[in-house]
């Protein structure tokens, strides 16, 4: 069984955390985020360090994904969440302008791609794409969406790729 709640957050120079019965907001300097704490987990803070506790074995597990949660914004409304993507492929490429990911992946088509609120786009280079917010499931989903358009394919490599990710080749057909 997972000892993930009793790990404690610390909380960085910046971050606020407001307890109010269920919810919990997180106010950092990149922004604000809210949760709603499943019942049967309790939050308590203590200065700088938020614990948590479950009533039963049942709560045991939802203790554990909110510990991990509230870490992720108390990371997220700190540091900030970022995914790059890489496009690998002839005339790929990829122009980020305000809320909006234009991409050209080899279809019959440009692709716009409208980022969630919340989420923001740079492209350093034309085959580089990089997604920013506090939400990690939201830059995360943003991320994945967009490489779904063209996922990497295992013959050429072609396509959008994580750049953290490895894409296993394969050999051609034989004659």
């Amino acid at each position: 069984m997972s000892r993930v709640a009793n790990n404690p957050v610390q909380l960085p120079s910046g971050v606020e955390v407001k307890l109010n019965g269920a919810d919990l907001t997180v106010k950092g300097s990149k922004g604000t985020l809210q949760l709603s704490v499943v019942e049967g987990v309790q939050v308590s803070q203590d200065d700088n360090v938020l614990t948590f506790a479950y009533e039963s074995d049942k709560s045991k597990a939802m203790a554990g994904t909110t510990r991990a949660l509230v870490n992720n914004m108390v990371k997220g409304v700190s540091e900030g969440w970022e995914k790059k993507l890489v496009l690998n492929g002839v005339g790929y490429r990829a122009k980020a302008s305000g809320k909006t990911v234009n991409l050209t992946v080899g279809l019959s088509h440009p692709v716009d791609y409208e980022l969630p609120e919340g989420v923001s786009a740079e492209t350093p280079s034309q085959t580089e794409i990089v997604v920013m917010g506090i939400d990690k499931q939201a830059v995360g989903q943003a991320a994945a969406e967009i490489r779904s358009y063209r996922p990497p394919e295992p013959y050429k490599g072609k396509g959008i790729r994580y750049a953290d990710e490895y894409v296993r080749r394969k050999e051609a057909k034989k004659k």
